[in-house]
């Protein structure tokens, strides 16, 4: 990557207010399910923002964090059995993992860019990914999560209903009240004050 020269003026700015929005709270609770979910061998981080970046800037763990809420026989992502040492491989491991992310069914909004983690320009972007990924994990419930449940927010999930003909039928005799009502509507009783003289 280009070597950079620190940010002044607004990009100052702009990138002190991205950085103020890194949790070291979630970092922990992230690290515990990332350790529980892959095992020991993944390691742990140095406490911290650029400790956590890191720790995955490779793209090993995050492609064993993925792989491991698949069932056996069907790994989305090609782990090498070195870690990858050249740039655009990381990237490119980085990569591979975002996709993975994407067909699990993380939602594009939630998704950071390979350069959010790679050049730690958005830690909190990556954070908010791994939360996702751990949410909808919880959420589906296929015994491939491993960890606390209540590290994450379970998604909302659709309830079906089913009616038979006839509840139907009587649902269309009935005016829902958000159609208003006319039941005892009438101007009795109500005065508007004197008419207007007109003197000619």
């Amino acid at each position: 990557m280009a070597n950079k020269g620190p940010a002044y003026g607004m990009s100052r700015d702009v990138q002190s207010k991205i950085e103020k929005k890194y949790d070291d709270e979630l970092e922990d609770r992230l690290v515990e399910w990332i350790v529980a979910q892959c095992g020991a061998a993944v390691g742990r981080p140095e406490r911290g923002r650029l400790g956590f970046q890191v720790w995955l800037k490779n793209g090993i763990v995050l492609s064993r964090l993925v792989n491991s809420l698949y069932p056996d026989g069907s790994k989305p992502v090609k782990i090498p059995d070195a870690p990858p040492t050249m740039v655009f491989k990381q990237m490119e491991q980085i990569a591979q993992f975002l996709k993975a992310a994407e067909d699990y069914g993380v939602v594009k909004t939630d998704i950071f860019q390979t350069v959010d983690l790679f050049e730690a320009k958005d830690m909190a972007a990556v954070q908010r990914t791994l939360m996702a990924l751990g949410s909808l994990a919880v959420t589906k419930n296929d015994g491939n999560y491993h960890g606390d449940p209540n590290w994450f927010m379970k998604k909302a999930q659709e309830h079906k209903r089913e009616f038979t003909e006839s509840q139907l039928k009587e649902g269309k005799n009935i005016i829902g009240l958000q159609m208003g009502t006319n039941k005892g509507a009438s101007q009795a009783g109500m005065s508007y004050g004197r008419p207007r003289q007109i003197i000619s």
